[in-house]
């Protein structure tokens, strides 16, 4: 199953980017060489790290203060995986509620650019059709956070990949952290509140047909399917 997408969120007040906390996560990993940058001297400025001089060699290491930091990060992080997996999960229910299979973090390779890429789509599912026509494979990928659907967004092949075997593609956000108008227009658009998904712009349909490694992926995977009577909760 694919593994919630890795945040590296900044904690308030930091004064730092995500560069910064890069390093700084470096650094308590392993006491490094100096590097003699910019990053370097913001966090040597700043008291998250400090030069240490033994035998002769001359390393970074975390102070207090920057482990501190990096346990807040921590946190941030925490939260964040914690909030994307309840928003899969609602996505997924709201699927099955439709009668469709759904599929959480599978894999599928595709052909993009005269290359193979393996994509994997938080929720990928199928209407329960005999009619390989009627199927509709759609994706949904869910982004709670705004620097990572921005992220998202500048990977223009990440996102044709999934388009390449899903009829319909949908970014599914949490209330208030995009515009509607920042969502390219060959995406659809679902909106999280507390207590419903919105739909506020249906994704363009596309023909699409599954190749026999895809097909392949979905058996080995195994579907989630129910018999739910609950409405799917919308509002338009």
């Amino acid at each position: 199953m694919k593994h919630p997408p890795h945040y590296t969120v900044v904690p308030e007040g930091a004064g730092l980017t995500r560069q910064h906390v890069r390093r700084l996560r470096q650094y308590f990993r392993s006491a490094g060489w100096p590097c003699q940058d910019n990053v370097e001297l913001d966090l040597l400025d700043r008291g998250f790290v400090r030069r240490d001089i033994g035998g002769g060699l001359e390393r970074v290491v975390v102070t207090d203060a920057g482990i501190a930091l990096l346990a807040r990060q921590l946190d941030c992080n925490r939260r964040a995986h914690a909030e994307h997996d309840a928003l899969v999960d609602r996505v997924a229910r709201w699927l099955l509620a439709q009668k469709r299979l759904v599929f959480r973090g599978i894999a599928l390779r595709t052909r993009l650019d005269e290359r193979w890429a393996l994509s994997k789509p938080d929720v990928f599912s199928l209407r329960h059709a005999s009619a390989s026509r009627r199927l509709q494979p759609a994706v949904h990928e869910i982004k709670v956070r705004r620097a990572d659907l921005l992220c998202d967004l500048r990977k223009d092949g990440k996102r044709r990949g999934y388009q390449s075997y899903s009829q319909t593609f949908h970014y599914v956000i949490a209330e208030g952290i995009a515009d509607p108008a920042e969502i390219p227009a060959d995406c659809g658009l679902l909106v999280a509140s507390e207590k419903s998904l919105r739909i506020v712009r249906p994704a363009p349909h596309r023909e699409v047909s599954l190749t026999t490694a895809q097909w392949v992926a979905l058996v080995r995977a195994g579907a989630e399917f129910g018999d739910d009577d609950e409405p799917p909760q919308l509002s338009f």
